[in-house]
This record gives structure tokens, C-alpha cells and sequence, in this order.
């Protein structure tokens, strides 16, 4: 059996914090070497769910919440009470605290006679002699769920013999109890500032797991308990955390999502023995699947990113066909001819800027094969060395390498930009339509932002499952991508409105640190090409006018 068929246990940990001398201070405590997980490491208290963490006589006991509303909060159809309930439970077994309401809706005080009773209710439940409901029954306590809130999602990472899928929950330490660690599997216990912690983390004085390191990070940028509380409250979208370990010139690192490479370290290495690479690094190639390999051209720059990407499809039965060889770059086209698995037959550009077509005229020269592609409307910034042998049409499917390409013309962010979907693996190649890292840039008159909408909203009409751009690693939900990049674009837009609205008439100059505020001044003369096909498409739909190089608003 793989180890990526280890199924995640429901989890739950309490992340406790304090208002101390200097400011917010969270409760770490420090597992027993001889634990079978995480042993050694500083972590926050929390544990497994249990069956009867989920009973319908505890979830009566709660206070605030409900299991409809919890499993609401958590994305789960139902049992989402259970932990907060397993959260409670784990701090009081492992901690000392205890988040229980007396029946005046105020957290239990446990000094004198009643910590003494306490201490001993707390190991007659961690040994299983009592359960927590009784323990609530006959000291007529509720629990404190109210004063808990969910932070963040965190799953352990795919090939791992023991895997996790743990609820983080915030809450401000009861104000009349003491922790104190067990002595079984917490044997240490510290108020820290995040900082703090997080500094001697890297000196190796304190063993931090990834989850809590980065929830360090998190909290580290809070001054109090009031400003930590009120973001837990407020956040809306807990993206669950399941990190995936990749290798590169660093040695082996651990990614998240929202970092570049993190699809892809999913899909070419699920079982997680960290073989798959999270940087990209030109002249070195990268077997995507059984039919395409990526090279990337050695010329990364603010434009390209990490350097433009080509791809390699077929065998040496089949023959193989390159989709954008990348620049006038002979050492580049060397080494697409060395790794190719077979005779390379086919070439095919999904659009003419000069980092994608025009090393397709050295690669043809050495291979004649056949080249494929469509010309630009407009001569200008275009590699005017490349005819196409056979010029494409939209929805053409071309048979190459043993596989099936299916022409979608994307015109946009160039007017002969076309994607190649490859039927059998429901993967596009984007060319520059969609790039990862960054928007591409929309630069009139070949460029059209009405034209790139269109183009963006076709591809919602397309099953597709990833993405291949011109510059950048595989992309996973396609979907959720081109969603993105419509609102981005939509929100542009609307600065632009705003910006002629709230300032009045002005040159595209005049406009552009107004509406790309947030662009480093650097890149706003890139940054006014996209402004003037932005306007260029407000003026089609008959929102703006022109006057010379003076646009105005005409709401």
C-alpha cells in the first residue's frame, strides 16, 4: 500500500494567547521525546477527535454554537462541534485549562481547593476513567465554545505513515487558571512572543513544526489578544494547509499552497518523497507525464519570469513536436534537440513576441520539420522571421506526436495568440493567455483587452484540468485561475473609472500612478500599455472618451 493512502485522523489544536509586558504571548509546550509524532517539538496543545467528542449530549453542553454552524464554518456537512469540543477537551488533558462556563456564562476559576479537585478530574479523564461529559454533569459546567475561534486548517503532508487533518482554534487564556504540562506527553511549558519564538526556532533552541512556525508568522504581526481575536473572527476563507516537500539547489524545502510550485510537486510526486523540483532552472529538463517534458529558455527578465517555457510532446515512435521554442537562442535549440525523446517533427509557436517563436527558424533549419502558428495582425514588437508552414485556424485539430492538439485562438494579450489543448491529458498549453506570477501585459494596437476578456470566458466552455504557461510551473484549478484573473482585470477597470471620475480628464501618464497605485513606480511605463488598452475597451463599451491624448469619463 502507498503511503499517500494514509488517511488524514480529524484533529484539533488550541492556540493560546495573552496580553504580557510586551505585547501578545502564546502558550508553547514541548512534547516528550518517546511521542510517536512530532516528539521533541514546541507545539500548541491539541489532539486527536474523538467518537465522543461528537456525542449529542456534549453538543447540547456548548455554548454559541451549534453543530449546524460549526460544520458550517469548517466546510463539512456535519461533527464540526466535535472539535471544537476535542479542542477543549486536549487543552484540559495536556494544559491545565479548562474552557468551561460556570451558569453565569464566565470561565471557571481553578485555584485553592478547586484546582486540587480539578487536577484530579484532569487525569481520571486523560486515563479514560471519566469522560468529559461527566465531568461537566457534576460540576453543572458548559462549555466555553463560544470563546473559541477557528483560525486555520492545516493537513499533514501525503507520505506520511501518520497524517492528520487538524482545526487550529484561537483563544485567549482563561484569566484565573495556571497551565501546567502533563508530564506525559507535554513534559515543558513557556509563554513566548511570537517573535521571539520564532528567533530562537532558527537559533535550534526551540523545534518548531512547519504548522506552528508559520502560525508564529501569522501571529507574530498582531500587537495584542483584542487585534488577534478580531482577525480570527473576521477571516472568512481558511485555505486547508497541507504542505508538500519539493528539492532544489537549497536542499529539500516545504511549500504551501499559493506558492508556484506547489501543484505541481502534487502531481508529479503524490506519494511525497520530495523528488520533484520547486524551482525552475533554465536548460534543465522536466518530465510533466509519459508524453510532455518542459525546458525552459535561459532568459528569465521582469517580462518572463523564471524564462520562457518549451514544451516537448511525443516519442521516438511517434515522433516529437515542440510547442514555442523559446528565443533566437542557438545553445537553447542545442539542448531542445538533445533531450528530445525522438526526431522532432513538428513546431508549433502560440504566438510571434520574440521569447516564444524566433528560435522556431534555427530549430527548423536543423530539423525541417514543419511549422505551425498564425501572424500577427500588427508587425510592431513581433518576430517578423517567422512564416508558419501551415497557418492555424481556430478550433483546428492537429495530429502530432501520437496525440491530438486542438486549436483555441485566445487573441488578447497578443492578436495571434493561440492555446493547444491536448485532448488526452485535458492540458493547455497558454502560451502567454495566461502566465503564472504575474498578469500579462496588453499592449495596443496588437493587444485588445476586450479581445482578452472574451478570450479568458471561452476557456470556461473547455474541460480542462491544468495549465501549462509560456512561463511559469503547471497550474491546477483552471478555472478558479482565469476566475481570478477576470476580477483582477474587472477591479482595474474600475480604478480607471475612478480614477477619471475622482481626478478628472487626463493623459494615460497623468492616470497611471493613480490607477497603479500599487505597482512599484519602476513598472509603470509597462504598466501604461495595459492602462491604454484598458481605456481603449472602456471607449468601445462607451464609457470613456478620447480627445487627443486627453481621455474623459462619460458616466
Amino acid at each position: 500500500m502507498s503511503k499517500d493512502t494514509v488517511t488524514p485522523r480529524p484533529a484539533a489544536t488550541l492556540i493560546l494567547v495573552r496580553d504580557g509586558t510586551d505585547g501578545l504571548e502564546v502558550l508553547l509546550a514541548k512534547r516528550t521525546h518517546l511521542a510517536q509524532f512530532a516528539g521533541g517539538a514546541h507545539v500548541f496543545p491539541g489532539g486527536a477527535v474523538d467518537d465522543a467528542d461528537t456525542a449529542p449530549e456534549l453538543a447540547a453542553l456548548a455554548s454559541g454554537i451549534d453543530d449546524v454552524e460549526a460544520s458550517k464554518r469548517l466546510g463539512i456537512e456535519q461533527g464540526g462541534l466535535g472539535y471544537w469540543i476535542a479542542a477543549i477537551r486536549e487543552c484540559f488533558e495536556e494544559a491545565g485549562l479548562f474552557f468551561a462556563h460556570t451558569h453565569e456564562d464566565e470561565l471557571i476559576d481553578i485555584e485553592g481547593h478547586t484546582a486540587r479537585r480539578f487536577a484530579s478530574a484532569r487525569r481520571t479523564l486523560a486515563e479514560g476513567e471519566a469522560s468529559l461529559l461527566e465531568l461537566l454533569q457534576s460540576n453543572n459546567l458548559r462549555l466555553a465554545t463560544d470563546r473559541l475561534h477557528y483560525f486555520s486548517h492545516w493537513i499533514t503532508q501525503a507520505g506520511r505513515p501518520r497524517r492528520y487533518d487538524t482545526r487550529f482554534f484561537l483563544a485567549e487564556a482563561p484569566a484565573r487558571q495556571t497551565p501546567s504540562h502533563d508530564g506525559e506527553e507535554l513534559v515543558n511549558h513557556l509563554w513566548i512572543r511570537p517573535a521571539e519564538a520564532l528567533e530562537r526556532g532558527s537559533r535550534g533552541e526551540l523545534n518548531l513544526m512547519f504548522p506552528t512556525l508559520k502560525t508564529l508568522e501569522s501571529l507574530s504581526r498582531f500587537d495584542d489578544v483584542a487585534a488577534a481575536l478580531e482577525h480570527a473572527r473576521t477571516l472568512r476563507v481558511r485555505t486547508p494547509m497541507s504542505p508538500r516537500a519539493g528539492s532544489g539547489r537549497d536542499g529539500k524545502r516545504l511549500l504551501l499552497p499559493g506558492d508556484y510550485a506547489y501543484a505541481e510537486l502534487g502531481k508529479l510526486d503524490p506519494e511525497q518523497k520530495g523528488t520533484a523540483s520547486y524551482e525552475i532552472i533554465p536548460g534543465v529538463p522536466v518530465s510533466l507525464s509519459q508524453r510532455v517534458t518542459r525546458l525552459t529558455a535561459s532568459n528569465p527578465s521582469v517580462m518572463t519570469g523564471p524564462g520562457t517555457n518549451t514544451y516537448l510532446l511525443g516519442d521516438e515512435a511517434n515522433g516529437v513536436a515542440v510547442i514555442d521554442p523559446g528565443p533566437a537562442d542557438a545553445e537553447h535549440v542545442a539542448t531542445i534537440i538533445e533531450v528530445a525523446p525522438g526526431p522532432i517533427r513538428w513546431i508549433l509557436c502560440t504566438h510571434t513576441h520574440v521569447d516564444h517563436s524566433p528560435g522556431a527558424a534555427l530549430l527548423k533549419e536543423r530539423t525541417q520539420a514543419t511549422t505551425y502558428g498564425m501572424l500577427a495582425k500588427y508587425k510592431e514588437r513581433q518576430d517578423q522571421s517567422f512564416i508558419p508552414d501551415h497557418a492555424l485556424v481556430d478550433g483546428e485539430r492537429v495530429s502530432v506526436a501520437g496525440v491530438t492538439l486542438r486549436v483555441l485562438h485566445t487573441p488578447g494579450h497578443a492578436s495571434n495568440q493561440v492555446c493547444y489543448f491536448l485532448e488526452e491529458e485535458h492540458l493547455l498549453f497558454t502560451g502567454d493567455h495566461i502566465m503564472q506570477g504575474s498578469t500579462v501585459v496588453i499592449n495596443p494596437p496588437d493587444g485588445n483587452m476586450s479581445d482578452y476578456f472574451a478570450s479568458l470566458e471561452r476557456l470556461y466552455e473547455e474541460d480542462i484540468e491544468w495549465l501549462a504557461p509560456g512561463h511559469g510551473f503547471l497550474m491546477e484549478r483552471p478555472y478558479e485561475v482565469v476566475e481570478r484573473l477576470i476580477v483582477h482585470r474587472r477591479n482595474r477597470e474600475n480604478k480607471v473609472v475612478n480614477a477619471l471620475r475622482d481626478v478628472g480628464p487626463g493623459s494615460v501618464q497623468a492616470l497611471v500612478a493613480t490607477v497603479y497605485d500599487d505597482t512599484p513606480e519602476r513598472m509603470h511605463r509597462l504598466a501604461m500599455r495595459s492602462l491604454l488598452a484598458h481605456l481603449h475597451k472602456l471607449e468601445v463599451d462607451g464609457r470613456v472618451k478620447q480627445q487627443e491624448d486627453v481621455w474623459e469619463l462619460l458616466e
